[in-house]
């Protein structure tokens, strides 16, 4: 394996600084009262949030592993992608009308107004455990290819990478979040266009040969099992709905994603961010999928290059940048890993502190002021950011792997749960306090049952998540009533009949 060239080096140093300083750039100005939080001051571009949305939803684990499940593989894991032709619409037609009305602060703040506080503190808890184990992992996972490809030590790996997204994010707030998310979205897009724009012209034949080299080892789609309808296989609408409904969950109830949505009140804004992310998403992964069959034919072709140690999902990509690319081209694309990381990890730090104090602080507390409420943040920012690192370096140097992967797994289906929430306030106007959180409870008993004691498809774990919340916590509310009972005055107001009989005005 050849050395890793010191003008690569300087490449990602400059794009680090670059991030920093702009990053930075935020904190000069005022980010007084929820700005801080919410960054709704008017300033921020709709086409910014929507970029920012994107960067959140791909992580570098997404970046490394897409290329190299298809190079392993083929394209089966793509048909994922085709969820957000259900994510999308149900966001912009069930969801943002009802957000837009409300002007919430939190995704959270939903929950309270729609059932009450305990069930606020229930979803920003989820989350915030969740995103803490998430900001770890984020590091963590992506600094092993890294060290293990560059020879770089893996804990400075992750100091940097932690450190300058930790300072940006506590200084210069939301809007510092989204403007770096934007810049960092762009040089992905840019890297993966080139990745394939180089394969292509390396691979003797090109495109054409590509595609048919592809089609002749089984490296696309596979007819096999695909219309099947059982919750045990990977069938394609299995995949296309439990993807769909996934994205969902995140798109309207995790608090890093609805973030982007309320920095704006225009109902058409946000349905712009939501079309350019969902269109975003399906064509950068489709990049991905598509590098990884590039690379699968250029290997065959050059055999004597392929390093074998790196031929896994998680390091044959990051082992083409390094070894294949042109010098400074490689430096920008393993900055382009940096990026992502960075966006994913800067915008878990600011939902986290945004959740903790607007939900579990300002919530419970009278007499919070705005002013006190931006000081808390920063503060929170700042120590969640190290906590992360800190974490990430532990798993770094130890063997818990298996028990954090177990741990994220089990978070992953509250918050799955916590989507079905959403989903049973915004659907039903008979759905009660008690009856939400029977069907947590019982949904929770079933996801658990089905994730650790049966052989059903991943792709399932959301529609049974979901469902089970939805029908569970619909039919107990008919025998369990509560204080606030289900004939309240303000139930058209936050659920969608209030869009529909507007509508039908």
């Amino acid at each position: 394996m050849k050395s890793y060239s010191p003008i690569n080096y300087l490449v990602i140093i400059i794009y680090l600084i670059a991030v920093f300083l702009i990053g930075l750039g935020f904190s000069r100005k005022k980010q007084g009262g929820k700005v801080f939080f919410k960054g709704n001051d008017g300033s921020i571009p709709w086409w910014v949030a929507a970029v920012s949305l994107f960067a959140t939803l791909m992580s570098p684990i997404s970046f490394l592993t897409l290329a190299g499940r298809s190079f392993m593989t083929n394209w089966e894991d793509w048909l994922g992608q085709l969820g957000v032709f259900i994510a999308v619409p149900l966001t912009i037609m069930w969801f943002l009308p009802v957000y837009k009305r409300m002007k919430l602060d939190t995704a959270y703040e939903y929950l309270e107004r729609r059932f009450n506080k305990k069930l606020r503190f229930l979803g920003s808890s989820m989350f915030i455990i969740f995103q803490i184990g998430r900001n770890a992992i984020i590091m963590y996972l992506p600094a092993i290819a890294l060290a293990y490809i560059t020879h770089m030590n893996i804990n400075i790996l992750i100091l940097i990478f932690g450190v300058i997204a930790v300072i940006y994010s506590t200084l210069g707030g939301l809007k510092a979040v989204l403007w770096t998310d934007f810049i960092q979205g762009l040089v992905l897009s840019v890297g993966a266009i080139f990745v394939v724009c180089y394969l292509i012209f390396s691979v003797k034949g090109g495109f054409s040969h590509i595609v048919s080299y592809g089609l002749s080892h089984h490296k696309f789609l596979s007819t096999s099992q695909m219309m099947s309808l059982s919750i045990f296989k990977q069938g394609l609408p299995v995949v296309i709905v439990g993807a769909g409904l996934s994205t969902l969950s995140s798109y309207v109830s995790s608090q890093d994603m609805v973030q982007r949505y309320i920095t704006t009140d225009d109902l058409g804004k946000m349905k712009k961010m939501t079309y350019l992310n969902g269109f975003m998403s399906i064509a950068i992964a489709t990049l991905f999928f598509f590098v990884g069959t590039g690379m699968f034919v250029f290997y065959k072709q050059n055999p004597n290059l392929l390093i074998h140690a790196h031929a896994t999902e998680d390091k044959i990509f990051a082992s083409f940048i390094v070894n294949q690319l042109p010098v400074g081209i490689s430096g920008l694309l393993i900055a382009a890993l940096f990026a992502i990381g960075q966006s994913s990890l800067s915008s878990g730090i600011n939902g986290i502190a945004s959740t903790w104090t607007l939900d579990l602080t300002k919530s419970f507390k009278k007499n919070f002021s705005d002013e006190q409420a931006t000081r808390y943040g920063k503060i929170l920012s700042l120590l969640v950011g190290l906590f992360s690192i800190v974490l990430a370096i532990i798993f770094a140097n130890s063997h818990i792997e298996s028990i954090f992967a177990f741990f994220n797994g089990f978070v992953g289906i509250i918050l799955g749960l916590v989507g079905g929430l959403f989903v049973l306030g915004i659907l039903t106007k008979k759905a009660n306090t008690k009856g939400a959180i029977i069907g947590f409870i019982v949904g929770l008993i079933i996801s658990i049952f089905v994730n650790y004691f049966t052989s059903v498809t991943f792709w399932a774990y959301s529609i049974i998540s979901i469902l089970s919340v939805l029908i569970i916590g619909y039919i107990a509310s008919f025998f369990f009533k509560d204080e606030k009972g289900s004939e309240r005055e303000d139930l058209d107001h936050l659920t969608i009949y209030g869009s529909l009989k507007k509508d039908n005005k």
